[in-house]
């Protein structure tokens, strides 16, 4: 199937210099601090990304972003204008994916992109004429007249992508919207986010998919108990917070804490540091196969060893830690 790209996206007129900016920007439940003096600019054309925990404050971020959750405290501008004072413009201007799809699975695949269109008040001719397109652009032109009850998740995740673009917006903002796919699903999300990245589409993504961020992203801030903790593209990350590759050790049924105390000498030498995990040790270095070498030296050997490169998920349990937080 060909490569369809939706209407609007061929010819675009220029951008100003920043589309997002907030500057000490917080949100609170109570007293419950949501996010927490968070400064980010996001520039025209950018795959923008929020990469965090749950209750990390991407999503309450996003939403003051959208104009549906106002800033308890900051500044926040969107296109220029003030969230508050401008929302239904600012809103007009946005698409929006959220992480819960909103679907009328009453009306059918078809239906659901022109009724959204009149919210817009996009012609109805004009409606069915995008709509069309965009479902051959997220590969749905087949389930066009299907009602979406019985649609797959992928399916409907696609078709709730395209439902953010029919009023041809200037930013795309997506609200972890691969949550709970299949790998074919997310793949076939991730190839179509990429075709809109091409075509200079602004898009702003909530992910705690480590490897979604690091295919996605051109630039992106890690975010912890509602603060920015690091900012970056994934490969100046990596290189900033770990190591060029990561070689793991396992020592079948002996626990890797009993063979810990020989991670010294020459094994040292190798790596700028060491982790201790219940089935393997992981060994931060610069040169993988050197260290990979030093240890199948040692007594006892490890049963499996691993290269690998450094990770966004190395940079995130580096920056964050590995204790679980409700």
């Amino acid at each position: 199937m060909p490569h369809v790209v939706p209407v609007g996206y061929r010819h675009r007129v220029p951008k100003p210099a920043s589309l997002i900016e907030a500057h000490r920007l917080v949100k609170r439940f109570g007293d419950f601090v949501a996010v927490d003096g968070v400064d980010l600019q996001v520039q025209p054309g950018e795959f923008f990304g929020f990469l965090g925990a749950n209750g990390a404050g991407k999503s309450s971020t996003m939403r003051m972003i959208g104009c549906v959750s106002p800033p308890s405290e900051g500044v926040l501008r969107v296109f220029g204008l003030d969230p508050i004072k401008d929302g239904p413009v600012i809103r007009s201007r946005l698409g929006v994916c959220p992480q819960q799809d909103s679907l009328d699975e009453e009306l059918t695949v078809l239906e659901n992109l022109v009724v959204y269109a009149r919210y817009f008040g996009i012609p109805r001719r004009v409606a069915r004429q995008r709509a069309e397109e965009l479902l051959e652009f997220v590969q749905l032109s087949e389930r066009i007249t299907s009602k979406v009850e019985p649609l797959s998740g992928g399916m409907k995740r696609r078709l709730t992508i395209a439902r953010a673009l029919i009023n041809e917006p200037e930013i795309l903002m997506l609200d972890e919207p691969t949550t709970g796919l299949d790998p074919q699903a997310r793949h076939l999300v991730w190839e179509r986010l990429f075709q809109l990245k091409q075509r200079g589409v602004t898009q702003v993504l909530t992910t705690h998919y480590m490897d979604e961020a690091e295919q996605l992203c051109d630039r992106l801030v890690v975010m912890d108990h509602g603060k920015i903790i690091a900012e970056g593209s994934p490969r100046r990350l990596i290189e900033q917070y770990s190591t060029k590759e990561v070689v793991e050790l396992r020592f079948g049924n002996l626990p890797p804490e009993t063979v810990a105390r020989r991670i010294n000498g020459r094994i040292s030498e190798h790596c700028e540091r060491h982790e201790i995990l219940p089935d393997r040790i992981l060994l931060y270095t610069a040169d993988g196969d050197a260290a990979a070498e030093a240890a199948s030296r040692e007594h006892p050997a490890p049963s499996s060893v691993l290269v690998r490169r450094s990770t966004l998920e190395d940079v995130f349990l580096h920056l964050t830690g590995r204790t679980l937080v409700d």
